[in-house]
C-alpha cells in the first residue's frame, strides 16, 4: 500500500516539477539573460545527474523542488563566471602555486585541521559564501559586507531548519571554510552530489571519469584570488582521495596532508552523516544500503589513493601523514609537524591564533551512531581496509 502512494505520489510530483536538461538550460539563460556555458564537458554529467535524480534518488514533492533549484543555482552561477571570465581574461594570470590539499576519509579530522590551518592570515581558504555565490553583484563588491554573505547565511539558515542534526554533525556558517570540492559541483561532476542524495547510476558513470573538473577547479581559485589575493591556498575534501592523480595533473606542485583514521569510527559516522543529509530530499533511505555504499566508497578512495602515491614521479615527498589519535591528542603538535614539512613558518602568532579557535569550538560529542544500525560489521569493514 505504501509502494503504491509513494509510486503514485512520485508520477504526480515528476508533472508538477520536471527535471529536464533542455528546460533548466533554457530557464538559467532566460533568468541571467546570458547563453555561454563554456565548454559542452557539462551536458554528459547533468543529464546523466538529472535521470539518476529522477530514477533513482526516491524525491518526495519537496525534494524535486528542491534538486530543481539548486540545478538552476548552479546553471545560474556558471553562466555568471564564464561572462565574468570572458570580461577579464587576466584572470587566468592569476597564480595558485604550492597549494596544499588536506583529503582522508570523512569524520576523519579533516576539517579542524583546515579550520586550524585557516587560522594563519598566510594562508587562503575558500569561504562557505564565496563558492555559493562567487560572482559579485557590482565590480567593486567588498570581501568584508559583501551582501552575499548575508544571503548564504540565510540559505543556511533554511538547511538547519530542514536539517536540525546537522548542526552536531557538521558546524557550517558562511564565513567558515567551505569543502572546496563544492566548486566541482558547477561542472555536474562532482561526488558531493551522490552525498546528498542516492544516486548511484551517477557515481558510477562519475568514476570512470579523468575527473576534468579540477581544470575548473584552479580557475575558479583564479577567479577568487583575482579579488582577494591568496599567497598560498589551502584547500580541504575527502573526496579527493578518488582523484590524486587529477590534482597533481592539475597542480602538480601540490602538497597532499592525508588524515588515517579508524574506520570502524569513522565509516558508521559517514554514514550517519549520509543519512541525515538524504532525509532532507527523499521519502526512503535505507540505512543498511547506506552503510554498505559508504564502505565500498571509501574503501575504493583508499585503494585509488594508496595507487597515486606509489607513482614514481617524486610525488611521495608531496605527502604528509596526519594519524588521527595523534591529532586530536595535540592538534598543535600536528599542525607544526605539517608547517615544517610544506616550508612555512609555525610562529608564535599563529600558534596563538589556533590555540584561541581551539578553545573558542571545543570538540563537539553529540553526534550519536553505531555500526548495528548501518548493518556493519567490524571483520568485514576490517577486510575492506
Amino acid at each position: 500500500m505504501l509502494e503504491q502512494f509513494w509510486g503514485k505520489a512520485g508520477r504526480v510530483s515528476r508533472r508538477l516539477v520536471p527535471l529536464g536538461e533542455p528546460e533548466l538550460v533554457a530557464r538559467a539563460c532566460r533568468e541571467t539573460r546570458l547563453s555561454d556555458l563554456g565548454d559542452g564537458s557539462f551536458h554528459e554529467p547533468l543529464h546523466i545527474l538529472l535521470e539518476s535524480y529522477d530514477r533513482e534518488a526516491s524525491l518526495s514533492l519537496l525534494g524535486r523542488i528542491l534538486v530543481r533549484q539548486d540545478t538552476l543555482r548552479l546553471l545560474k552561477t556558471r553562466l555568471e563566471l564564464i561572462e565574468a571570465w570572458r570580461r577579464h581574461p587576466e584572470i587566468v594570470n592569476q597564480p595558485v602555486c604550492r597549494p596544499i590539499f588536506v583529503t582522508g576519509l570523512p569524520r576523519s579530522g579533516t576539517t579542524l585541521l583546515h579550520r586550524l590551518l585557516a587560522q594563519d592570515p598566510a594562508l587562503r581558504v575558500p569561504l562557505v559564501w564565496e563558492v555559493l555565490f562567487p560572482v559579485p553583484a557590482c565590480e567593486r563588491a567588498n570581501y568584508e559586507t559583501d551582501p552575499r554573505i548575508a544571503k548564504a547565511e540565510k540559505m543556511i539558515g533554511w538547511f538547519h531548519r530542514s536539517a536540525p542534526e546537522f548542526r552536531a554533525i557538521y558546524p557550517v556558517s558562511a564565513r567558515l571554510p567551505q569543502e572546496c570540492i563544492a566548486i566541482t559541483t558547477y561542472t555536474f561532476q562532482s561526488p558531493q552530489f551522490h552525498t546528498t542524495h542516492n544516486v548511484p547510476a551517477y557515481q558510477a558513470w562519475l568514476l570512470q571519469q579523468d575527473q576534468l573538473a579540477y581544470a575548473f577547479h584552479r580557475r575558479f581559485l583564479q577567479h577568487l584570488q583575482w579579488r582577494s589575493p591568496a599567497q598560498r591556498w589551502v584547500l580541504k575534501a575527502p573526496a579527493h582521495l578518488l582523484a590524486l592523480d587529477a590534482i597533481f595533473k592539475t597542480y602538480p606542485d601540490a602538497y597532499i596532508i592525508h588524515t588515517h583514521p579508524d574506520p570502524l569510527k569513522t565509516l558508521p559516522s559517514s554514514a550517519s552523516l549520509t543519512r541525515v543529509l538524504r532525509r532532507i530530499s527523499s521519502y526512503r533511505v535505507d540505512r543498511a544500503e547506506i552503510g554498505l555504499e559508504v564502505t565500498e566508497r571509501w574503501s575504493e578512495g583508499v585503494k585509488r589513493a594508496l595507487k597515486a602515491r606509489d607513482a614514481q614521479d617524486g610525488r611521495r615527498d608531496r605527502f604528509i601523514d596526519v594519524h588521527y589519535p595523534a591529532f586530536m591528542r595535540d592538534p598543535i603538535e600536528s599542525v607544526r609537524r605539517v608547517y615544517t614539512q610544506v616550508g612555512l613558518d609555525f610562529t608564535l602568532g599563529v600558534e596563538t591564533r589556533i590555540q584561541r579557535f581551539l578553545s573558542a569550538n571545543p570538540e563537539n560529542r553529540e553526534h550519536r551512531y553505531t555500526l548495528e544500525e548501518f548493518g556493519l560489521d567490524p571483520k568485514w569493514i576490517m577486510d575492506r581496509f
